[in-house]
């Protein structure tokens, strides 16, 4: 599933491509028919992400609400012909480029107080500049679950998937099964000011890179080599980056989370 940088990433360079013009909305699939009759030819005011949650505002219109869960996806065609989409895009949207949706786990119209509701259900985001951090570190101080699961919790936390809670995790030095109230309150703001740090690089290159430049001799995140982006995340049986210690993984709230526990010490 795209965690949440992937999806501020999208809004961001959706709303730079499809201008501001009025945009052709279809339903080739047919399941969302009814609100792309209604959304077509209306222009786009915004879009924007909250966690794993894309909302597109529309000038009097109600407002699209997409969540691409596991197999969701965007296909973007700009300055050239789109192909014809797919039988099974649920939604295309056109103005001055195209994109197609597959696959999503939601895509539905919902009013304001709806898309209020739905917000409300959801932990500060690292990803926006006015969240609040202090909500992020209370909610961990009153759950007694493993840390490795809280950080799963999109009430906790919103836009943290699994690739970025095992990094998190193991850059803080934290063991996944420690209960989340167990940890400190610097710990927790650690925890907070690097899942921020690391999802503004990844937003920014459009993939995952917790690797410190440093560690391998790279200038910059965008110049680490693809076998050496992330410490822990997949790297079952192969030596910690840091000790040598032989990574391990086993499964923390229903997902299978990897760690060194040598340097997240229980």
């Amino acid at each position: 599933m795209p965690e949440g940088h992937t999806i501020h990433r999208a809004a961001r360079l959706q709303a730079a491509a499809l201008g501001s013009g009025p945009i052709a909305v279809a339903s080739p699939q047919g399941r969302f028919s009814e609100g792309a009759r209604l959304l077509d030819g209306s222009t786009l005011e915004g879009i924007e992400a909250v966690g794993k949650h894309l909302f597109y505002h529309w000038d009097r219109r109600p407002i699209l609400h997409i969540h691409l869960g596991l197999f969701g996806r965007f296909s973007t065609f700009a300055g050239e012909a789109a192909p014809e989409p797919s039988p099974n895009a649920r939604l295309t949207m056109a103005g001055d480029a195209t994109i197609h949706l597959s696959g999503p786990t939601i895509c539905e119209l919902l009013d304001p107080l709806q898309v209020e509701q739905v917000k409300e259900r959801l932990g500060p985001d690292p990803l926006d500049r006015d969240a609040d951090s202090d909500a992020f570190v209370d909610a961990l101080s009153r759950r007694s679950i493993p840390i490795g699961a809280a950080l799963l919790d999109q009430s906790v936390v919103a836009g943290i998937g699994n690739v970025y809670r095992a990094e998190l995790l193991f850059l803080e030095g934290i063991h996944p099964d420690r209960p989340a109230h167990s940890t400190s309150e610097s710990e927790r703001r650690r925890l907070w000011a690097r899942a921020v740090e690391l999802m503004q690089v990844g937003e920014g290159l459009g993939r995952i890179v917790t690797m410190d430049p440093r560690d391998v001799g790279a200038g910059s995140h965008r110049a680490i080599p693809k076998r050496a982006r992330l410490y822990v995340y997949k790297r079952s049986f192969e030596p910690c980056r840091r000790c040598g210690t032989e990574i391990t993984s086993w499964d923390v709230g229903g997902r299978r989370i990897w760690a060194c526990v040598a340097c997240q010490p229980s």
